[in-house]
């Protein structure tokens, strides 16, 4: 890789998994009783049942290739990764950081969606396990322009902020279904410096629970807290500014959410690396999301750039980056 190809790469850290998919044609909340939480038992019959690729890395960085984006993936993956690798490679995915563990399966993603759009996921790490051995140093291709921590083995989620810093590679802080995982003193210590947290607003409200850190707080340690908020689109909040609301993009039928926040956070990272303001990385971030929910599963759908941005403009009545 050329130095200006390493100028515009991504660093893609985090989990790459298979995920099994299950549709639920009722409410979850249908079924649980609140008096009976203490011994919950459970089973959902569900309609389907899909095998897909999967993995929060994998998906952003897919959703970064389809933006024409150099995706550096850093992941461990397990011994039944050649076909998901081959999918990737054939799509502009570089792996060259990614590293393949004979010995054991890449991890495994189950999730169960209702007719809500609530989900229930069971996840079994495998390859992730081991994630904390593979490093951002001596990245084959040179230093990236940008790097994004998502959730991960929790040793590595660790790690890469403190490597980052250390290596003077701007980041994203994405900590996912992993505040659970982490400690108040790890989630604080993984956000400090990142150029942008990005959460769920449940997410968010574990963060700042085990934190003990409200917005302001937060942003005295990054410059940005990104909230996404599903249908309601997200929320942008530079440090020492307003908070801007960005609606989602109009999606005229939704099929699948799962996925969608690793879209979302694809499209930002292409605004990010391409000098956009924030709220255009949002709005770049909601349409890649909007095509993500319109298909089956987290790597379902495409788009190619001149589609994506005419339909940007029909949605936000600006020019894309």
């Amino acid at each position: 890789m050329t130095h200006a190809a390493a100028a515009t790469s991504v660093a893609v850290t985090g989990s790459v998994a298979y995920d099994h998919i299950m549709n639920f044609p009722g409410r979850f909340k249908d079924h649980i009783l609140p008096d009976k939480l203490h011994v919950l038992n459970v089973s959902f019959l569900v309609q389907e049942l899909q095998k897909l690729r999967g993995g929060c890395a994998a998906n952003v960085a897919y959703a970064l290739a389809l933006h024409g984006v150099t995706p550096r993936l850093v992941a461990s993956v397990g011994s039944d990764f050649g076909p998901y690798a081959e999918w990737l490679a054939a799509r502009g995915v570089d792996l060259s950081g990614t590293r393949v563990h004979d010995d054991c399966l890449t991890a495994s993603c189950f999730i169960t969606t209702d007719r809500d759009n609530n989900q229930i996921t069971g996840f079994y790490p495998g390859a992730m396990g081991r994630a904390r051995d593979v490093t951002l140093e001596g990245l084959p291709g040179g230093r990236p322009a940008l790097a994004i921590v998502s959730p991960n083995d929790p040793d590595a989620m660790r790690a890469y902020p403190a490597e980052c810093r250390r290596l003077g590679i701007p980041f994203v802080y994405d900590p996912g279904q992993q505040v659970i995982a982490l400690s108040g003193e790890d989630l604080a210590a993984g956000l400090e410096g990142a150029r942008v947290l990005v959460c769920n607003d449940y997410e968010l409200s574990v963060v700042q629970q085990k934190t003990g850190l409200d917005v302001d707080g937060l942003l005295g340690r990054c410059e940005v807290v990104v909230t996404t908020l599903g249908a309601k689109g997200s929320r942008v909040h530079p440090r020492g500014e307003a908070a801007i609301e960005v609606p989602a993009a109009p999606v005229d039928e939704v099929l699948d959410p799962t996925g969608a926040g690793d879209a979302y956070r694809g499209g930002f990272l292409r605004g990010m690396l391409g000098g956009a303001d924030w709220e255009t990385c949002a709005r770049l971030g909601t349409l890649t999301a909007a095509y993500c929910v319109s298909a089956r599963g987290t790597s379902g759908y495409a788009f190619q750039p001149d589609e994506f941005a005419r339909r940007f403009e029909a949605a936000f009545g600006a020019a894309a980056v």
